[in-house]
């Protein structure tokens, strides 16, 4: 495994990570779309366990891929409690615009 990260270097993983991480900053910006909000935290989330594991191999230790392991545990639930409530909001506004929750207040 050191061989493959020898050939592509760590330098490169982390010019992907910085790339994917903007993008998840982007679309959590400029999105309006609630889905598209939650895909672009996933993105910033897989960026950040990208990070994890190329390092994890590169220093030959294994504790960051187990907190990835952990984190995408977390991040499945998340998503699960998130498309719950979008689900719930739809169904009471007919929209998921996230210039539209505003209106939520008590």
């Amino acid at each position: 495994m050191n061989n493959i990260l020898n050939q592509i270097g760590i330098e490169n993983y982390i010019f992907l990570s910085v790339i994917l991480f903007c993008i998840g900053v982007f679309g959590v910006l400029y999105r309006r779309n609630a889905i598209i909000v939650f895909m672009s935290i996933e993105i910033m989330l897989n960026a950040v366990n990208l990070l994890f594991v190329a390092f994890s191999t590169y220093h030959q230790d294994a504790q960051g891929q187990v907190f990835v392991f952990f984190s995408m545990a977390v991040a499945a639930a998340e998503v699960a409690v998130g498309l719950a409530i979008l689900v719930s909001i739809f169904r009471n506004m007919d929209t998921i615009d996230v210039g539209n929750l505003k209106n939520l207040k008590g």
